[in-house]
């Protein structure tokens, strides 16, 4: 069929053109136009669309800067309806914005554009020396010096709408102070806790208990298995493929031959030498005085080379080896300059050099062993060279078994029989779960194994299988061989968990009311309240290691008449009643220093009113998000709309 489409190509479009043609002239393109007009809208702004393509564009800019950013963020996690939903809110306040600088009429100048562009410093690394941009940086981000202008122009445009409220905060001494009090108050306190924990031991659970907590929808949740799935699998990799490559004995010979140097074993000399020093820049009469005294001394040890040591010792001048006769210990090619090596590794065992002259002056050396040089034998580094030959042809070979893994495991029902023409292993996973905790290195640990077992296409089509990478040259295929969804377990299933949950309950429903009755008879009679605790100070800043819903409780407590009573309700953990005895003020230890606190609470405060004027605006330019917004696809939008959040 698809042969007869290329083969009559001009006869199809002839067609269309006498299809499409007549409905222009009927309808007309603005008829077009009114047929699409509204479907691909997702909000509004004074009265201008935003569209469900300029959505899904910023949605994908802002995927690509966090990418830029992280390189190893998941992608999924930037792809989800509360993230889509934040850049609908920026393109929105964008929008808003936009529109409030226009009528207030804040484009700046082109002085002030250059002005801003010379000297802050964010835009440093598009400056060259002179102060002229930087074309090429702009070119890699798709931009001309125009645009970029025109960016910066309605960026600082976009600024200045609410920068005139955040930088006209006014937080007055008296007010950052009072606010600071408030927040960073600390109270004297006293504390009995009465810890669901110490309650267990005095409650029962009953059948019927049991039975009714596992009826309740309300812990339904709790008692859900786990989605799972069995599936089989195969894994494709560079190991896998190496095992099946053999490679002939020659070869590996002729591999050995080509690469010999690296199975010789560097040699190594050791030698003692005696040094005269001369500096490169020492002048000729200094260099020859020190040449003689190397010449004569060259003849000491030529009458005595026994007392080479001894002689260097005397008269060397080389700091690190002259207390130890002269001796450099072992050495390799490269440890020494060139000189000086030549003529080390052309000596024979014993024998004494003439005078050598290099940068340091003039030496002479004695060469007393020898080490190395021998050649590794083909027999002890075969294996060696049949690992990374296999390996080396594995890599080559790699795409094409993948190509011929992927094409198998899609037209085979069964992935046995791709195993047993790829001498794969077919392996097992059973009641494998989201959640599924394997070895490190194993394969099921990996992230994307998850996500390939959990598609819905797999667990719908159970005898499909495809190939998915999971990591550099790895392929894995699955498929599954059994689906249970998560379901309700049965009571005899889950009676442990149950009956854990119904005594941790029954234990903290004893210690709130023995908790409430407590504060009740403290209230009335104070001084049985004899038995809490000592008084401890706490603050938002130094929670003394309490509760936070009871720092919280303490700090919010009306306190204009002491001492205070507080019950608080700790769920599952208990009760605790609290006694505020005492109200202090701030500690400025706590604050770090009032000055920064106040600078802190102006920003709060700038931060605030800069919100109360966008929403302001908001309303101003009737920013509005369309139902068709919370549809997955561009559908016709309902006449209601929501305001804009």
């Amino acid at each position: 069929m698809f042969d007869f489409f290329r083969r009559h190509t001009r006869v199809l479009q002839f067609l269309l053109l006498l299809l499409i043609v007549p409905s222009f002239v009927v309808f007309g393109i603005q008829g077009y136009d009114k047929f699409s007009e509204g479907k691909d809208e997702v909000a509004k702004v004074d009265g201008q669309a935003i569209t469900r393509g300029e959505w899904d564009q910023a949605h994908r800019n802002q995927i690509e800067r966090l990418r830029t950013q992280m390189p190893n963020v998941d992608v999924k996690l930037l792809d989800t309806p509360e993230v889509r939903q934040r850049v609908l809110d920026d393109l929105i306040r964008q929008r808003v914005l936009f529109a409030a600088s226009r009528d207030l009429h804040l484009v700046p100048t082109d002085e002030r554009l250059k002005r801003l562009f010379e000297t802050d410093p964010q835009f440093a690394n598009f400056r060259n020396a002179d102060g002229t941009v930087r074309k090429e940086l702009l070119a890699a981000q798709g931009m001309n010096s125009q645009q970029f202008a025109a960016r910066l122009s309605q960026d600082m445009a976009l600024n200045q709408v609410l920068a005139g409220v955040a930088g006209t905060a006014l937080a007055p001494n008296a007010v950052a102070r009072a606010a600071v009090d408030a927040f960073y108050q600390r109270r004297d306190v006293r504390v009995q806790t009465f810890a669901a924990k110490d309650y267990l031991a005095k409650v029962q659970a009953s059948d019927a208990d049991l039975q009714a907590y596992h009826d309740d929808p309300a812990h339904a949740a709790r008692l859900l298995s786990p989605e799972s799935v069995s599936f089989e699998y195969l894994v494709l990799d560079l190991p896998t493929v190496a095992r099946g490559i053999s490679v002939p004995e020659d070869d590996l010979r002729k591999y050995y031959t080509e690469n010999a140097t690296r199975y010789e074993q560097p040699q190594e000399r050791r030698a003692r030498h005696i040094l005269i020093k001369a500096e490169a820049g020492a002048s000729a009469d200094a260099k020859a005085k020190a040449k003689a005294r190397a010449e004569a001394l060259l003849a000491d040890v030529r009458k005595n080379p026994a007392g080479f040591a001894d002689i260097a010792r005397a008269s060397s001048e080389d700091p690190g080896s002259a207390k130890q006769g002269g001796d450099l210990d072992w050495f390799g090619r490269g440890a020494m300059v060139k000189a000086f090596e030549d003529v080390a590794f052309a000596l024979k065992k014993g024998e004494i050099s003439g005078v050598v002259e290099s940068d340091f002056g003039f030496h002479i050396l004695q060469l007393e062993d020898l080490r190395g040089g021998d050649k590794r034998s083909f027999e002890s580094v075969k294996s060696e060279i049949e690992a990374e030959v296999r390996k080396s042809l594995a890599q080559k070979r790699y795409a094409e078994v993948a190509e011929q893994f992927s094409n198998l495991v899609e037209q085979e029902d069964t992935l046995q029989p791709v195993a047993d023409k790829l001498k794969l292993t077919v392996q097992r996973a059973e009641r494998f779960t989201r959640a599924f905790k394997s070895e490190a290195g194993s394969v099921l640990a990996n992230p994307k194994v998850v996500e390939a077992a959990f598609l819905t296409d797999n667990l719908r089509n159970k005898r499909k299988a495809l190939a998915v990478e999971i990591g550099p040259n790895q392929l894995m295929s699955l498929r599954i061989t059994e689906h249970l969804p998560a379901r309700k377990q049965a009571l005899a299933e889950v009676r442990e968990q149950v009956k854990a949950a119904v005594l941790q309950a029954k234990a903290a429903k004893a210690a709130r009311d023995e908790g409430a009755a407590r504060l009740a008879q403290w209230k009335t009679q104070p001084a049985a309240a004899g038995t809490l605790p000592a008084a401890v100070t706490l603050s938002r800043v130094k929670t003394q290691d309490l509760p936070r819903a009871v720092v919280e409780a303490v700090l919010k407590a009306k306190a204009d008449a002491l001492p205070a009573w507080v019950g608080v309700d700790l769920g599952d953990e208990g009760y605790a009643v609290a006694v505020i005895e005492k109200v202090l003020p701030a500690d400025l230890a706590d604050t770090g220093s009032l000055d920064k606190a106040r600078e802190q609470y102006t920003q709060l405060w700038s931060q605030a009113e800069s919100e109360a004027y966008y929403a302001a605006l908001r309303k101003r330019y009737k920013a509005v998000v369309l139902d068709s917004a919370k549809r997955s696809s561009a559908e016709e939008p309902a006449a209601s709309a929501v305001p804009a959040k």
